[in-house]
């Protein structure tokens, strides 16, 4: 087969490889140019649990070179049992064969195993025994990986342009394993790419690509998840080099919602986001899309499974858009009915994980659900706060904003961030403590201006004072205005009650009926 292998290519001046199964027989013939050779889509031959493809690639080299970068990076993406090149020699005979094999995970982060080359007459390789022993220890090494970790394992990937801050790309990436780690997805590595501008097919360039996937495969992650949110079109590409489950950014927070909603509205509202992500990102896969009968009698091309997918979605969006719209309805019926109380709202809002629901409990002494986790609780809660002077007002804590939150999932949210349009004074709480609130603040303010609620006046809450020292403390009283309290720290929250009570005074949201926040004009 070598001999036969390296004549072909030598009377065509090009590279000549095939691909073996393990019951001996050639599945692939594949014909390249003089430098290189263009694997085909093992489609027959998908990964899915196996460790290795269960092929072994041969094939040949005009001027006898070793193994070459490519192929060592085809070995590793492919998941071949065994690659080797075949020298051509004077006259089209074979040389040497160069051979090379994977290896389990190791501490030494080596990925592959170079062998001794070889005369092709000499091959002492037991090629069975071989395989069944590479696949024993790389079944050890992954036993031992799921044993520390029975969660997702992923890799973070980020990219930077020219012009973009260093520290503006890392604080995203330290927001994006905090999402990770919301979603029980635990984090092996961090990778981030100084680009001139973004790769329209890839995000990455190809090859920064490759070699974050054999570093993946190297630490036996299973899922890469990027910072950016992904083009349909380049969903597919990624798709193309590697069997691995992809994510970006907004499928991460959907994942996260999907998980955190337990209202039927929260469930309606994250999934139409769900819903209008997934569209444009269907693609068709001939291997398992088949095409069903059309036209008179049967005949014609039919209809094909992927048009018959899209139709489906896009009639359910249909139907949870006007269920939401009922559910809106019941809302405005709700909100009429609490106005009509006369009792003024506070509504608290804030950045994820900035201890809004924590506040919410101890101002009412109330059980709200509490973790230090991104979106841990995304239904509005309600309660009712009393004064010293026997005043009332309604509080309410909403869903927690994001920097570049999925426009979608915000378009679906918005119905219940409505409710912040009644709202007599809205409690911007900030997590003093976190290096970069600053951010998160401007973060919250330009969503409250998109949604058109900046007319409404704001006290600033700044939250987790026991977690900074006494002069930063200091330091930001100066700076910042507004009120600073521990919301664990119920000493601390009486100066805030006589704020709220004082500004919702001024306002005479205690002594009119019809008290609107369009009204109250400054922002405090």
């Amino acid at each position: 087969m070598c001999r036969y292998l390296t004549e072909l290519s030598f009377d065509l001046g090009r590279q000549v490889g095939i691909l073996v199964n393990r019951r001996g027989e050639i599945a692939y013939v594949v014909v390249g140019n003089q430098k290189e050779i263009t694997m085909p889509a093992l489609d027959d031959y998908r990964l899915g649990h196996r460790r290795l493809r269960g092929l072994r690639f041969l094939h040949t080299h005009l001027k006898g070179e070793r193994l070459s970068q490519d192929d060592l990076t085809a070995l590793a993406l492919s998941r071949f049992d065994l690659i080797g090149c075949i020298g051509v020699g004077e006259s089209g005979l074979p040389s040497q064969i160069f051979m090379a094999h994977l290896l389990p995970a190791n501490g030494e982060g080596r990925t592959y195993e170079l062998l001794p080359p070889r005369d092709v007459h000499h091959i002492d390789i037991d090629f069975e025994q071989l395989i069944s022993e590479l696949e024993r220890q790389i079944a050890r090494a992954e036993k031992g990986l799921l044993e520390v970790s029975s969660t997702e394992r992923a890799i973070l990937v980020g990219v930077r342009e020219i012009g973009q801050r260093v520290d503006e790309v890392e604080d995203s990436i330290e927001e994006l394993k905090e999402l990770a780690r919301t979603s029980s997805v635990q984090v092996l590595d961090t990778i981030i790419q100084n680009a001139e501008r973004m790769n329209p097919k890839y995000l990455l360039g190809k090859g920064k690509l490759r070699e974050v996937i054999i570093r993946a495969l190297q630490l036996g992650a299973s899922l890469l998840i990027f910072d950016r949110e992904l083009t349909p079109a380049q969903v597919r590409s990624i798709s193309e080099i590697t069997e691995m489950k992809v994510l970006d950014r907004t499928q991460l927070i959907l994942d996260i919602f999907a998980r955190h909603a337990h209202t039927p509205d929260g469930k309606i509202q994250v999934e139409l986001a769900q819903l209008k992500y997934i569209l444009p990102r269907l693609k068709e896969n001939t291997a398992a899309f088949s095409r069903l009968a059309g036209g008179i009698g049967g005949r014609g091309p039919g209809e094909q499974k992927l048009e018959t997918d899209r139709r489906h979605i896009r009639s359910r969006i249909s139907y949870l858009e006007k269920k939401l719209t009922d559910v809106s309805k019941s809302r405005r019926q709700r909100r009429a009915k609490r106005a009509s109380s006369s009792l003024p709202i506070v509504s608290i809002i804030g950045y994820t994980n900035v201890g809004k629901s924590t506040l919410l409990n101890a101002l009412t002494n109330s059980r709200v659900l509490v973790e230090d986790l991104y979106f841990a609780t995304l239904d509005t809660s309600s309660r009712r706060l009393r004064f010293p002077r026997e005043r009332e007002v309604i509080i309410t804590d909403t869903v927690g904003f994001l920097r570049s939150l999925p426009p979608d999932l915000l378009g679906a949210f918005r119905s219940t961030l409505e409710e912040l349009e009644d709202a007599n004074l809205l409690l911007h709480v900030i997590d003093i403590s976190n290096p970069h609130f600053p951010e998160q603040m401007d973060a919250v303010a330009k969503i409250l201006d998109d949604l058109g609620l900046s007319h409404i006046p704001t006290l600033q809450v700044f939250n987790k004072i026991d977690k900074i020292s006494e002069e930063m403390l200091c330091a930001y009283r100066k700076r910042y205005e507004g009120v600073f309290i521990s919301a664990r720290s119920a000493d601390t929250l009486y100066p805030l009650t006589l704020k709220i009570e004082r500004i919702l005074e001024d306002h005479g949201c205690f002594n009119a009926r019809d008290c609107r926040s369009s009204n109250c004009e400054s922002h405090l």
